[in-house]
């Protein structure tokens, strides 16, 4: 089988999801448009050599619909022989489009192509596309449903994650994530977004709370309390968990992932593509994988789908000097280091989503741009990137840096 390279990646910075934000004037079109002319032009990219551009979007609805990515690609001035496909898997769609990437390369279909998301959050609220998982009442209660937040802090409760144990984990993603843009961790790969006069409206991520204590995050109510039980979603996730007395609600929205706009781009071909185009690639990807996992607890995905990743590549946990899991919400972060058996200080090295927001169609593909970085600024070798997924789903993938 052919193996797929990464020859570079770009991000946008991840602004507040909401109308005050910075980036809620730039149109998911936009965001996307600024992404592939950064690969571009960074890379004196001649775009005929890309056979296609894959991005993750979990509400590709409204200004999101439309097969976006091939309009990104057409508005970015890219060759018209490029197309374009979005791909939803949830909270894991910016890994899916990684690895249909790197699918199409590593079977020969293609010599090149771009995987990564976007998500303006702020324009389209999460939710926009409906679907039967979540309110067809002939389906719903088939499979449990509850809102991930109650999944989030069921986990919590069967594991026995105090409402400190998750503050104190959240602190600890802020602290890292201001530590790496203090440090200028993000530098390499990190886009400037323009308006439509050229002026620069956010060139950091606009999250981050530099400085939060747990303290303060003690004083924030939890989030899903009220819904779990006026809605009777703590009924439902205790009828399928029985061992569980009561949900313990531990999250809040200080230690839960951010909602944000961002996007974010990853240049994957050939060892052939990269001669042609004159690039030297800067990792190859070993494996990838998806799995589904228990639709009611929802988010417990990520350890299975990581040790099925790790055995197609032919490694074991011990081989990774690197993990990246997406801080939906801390329980998760912390269930999957615990089921592991790895210690916090190889995981997220950089702050995760708590800190700097999940921009929900994008932050597959960010992670991966991230541990890469780090790997070439550490000198270390491998990585493992993972999310947990709605409906009782996740994904990895493992990269080796050249």
């Amino acid at each position: 089988m052919t193996e797929a390279f990464i020859y570079d990646h770009v991000r946008t910075p991840r602004g507040k999801g909401r109308a005050d934000g910075a980036l809620h004037e730039i149109t998911p079109l936009q965001l996307g448009t600024q992404v592939l002319q950064a690969l571009r032009e960074r890379n004196r990219l001649d775009t005929a050599l890309v056979d296609d551009v894959i991005m993750g979007i979990v509400s590709p609805v409204s200004e999101q619909g439309a097969v976006l990515p091939r309009s990104m690609a057409l508005n970015a001035g890219y060759a018209e022989t490029v197309s374009g496909v979005q791909v939803n898997r949830f909270c894991g769609s910016g890994l899916e489009a990684v690895s249909l990437a790197a699918a199409r390369v590593m079977s020969g279909m293609a010599p090149a192509a771009i995987g990564g998301g976007v998500e303006s959050m702020s324009r389209v609220a999460m939710g926009s596309d409906g679907g039967s998982w979540p309110t067809d009442p002939s389906f719903a209660p088939r499979v449990n449903f509850v809102p991930q937040g109650i999944s989030a802090d069921l986990i919590a409760t069967l594991d026995g994650y105090s409402r400190e144990d998750v503050d104190g984990f959240a602190v600890e993603s802020q602290r890292r994530a201001a530590q790496a843009w203090k440090e200028g961790r993000f530098g390499k790969s990190i886009l400037p977004v323009r308006d439509v006069i050229g002026q620069v409206v956010l060139d950091r991520d606009e999250h981050i709370r530099a400085g939060t204590t747990v303290a303060d995050l003690g004083k924030l109510k939890p989030s899903f309390e009220m819904l779990g039980q006026q809605a009777g979603f703590d009924a439902v996730a205790i009828q399928r968990y029985p061992q569980v007395e009561a949900i313990n609600h531990v999250h809040t929205g200080g230690n839960s992932s951010g909602i944000v706009d961002g996007a974010c781009g990853i240049l994957i071909g050939t060892k052939e593509f990269g001669q042609k185009a004159g690039l030297k690639a800067r990792a190859r990807i070993r494996s990838f994988a998806a799995i589904g996992s228990e639709p009611c607890i929802m988010l417990t995905g990520p350890a299975a789908v990581s040790h099925k990743a790790l055995k197609l590549a032919g490694m074991k946990v011990s081989d990774i000097d690197l993990w990246e899991i997406n801080e939906a919400f801390a329980s998760v972060a912390m269930r999957f280091m615990r089921d592991m058996d790895i210690p916090h200080d190889r995981v997220n090295v950089n702050g995760g989503a708590i800190a700097m927001g999940h921009p929900l169609g994008a932050t597959g593909a960010i992670i991966v741009g991230t541990v890469l970085d780090e790997l070439e600024r550490t000198g270390k070798t491998t990585a493992l990137c993972t999310l947990c997924v709605g409906a009782g789903m996740g994904n990895a993938a493992i990269i080796e840096r050249i």
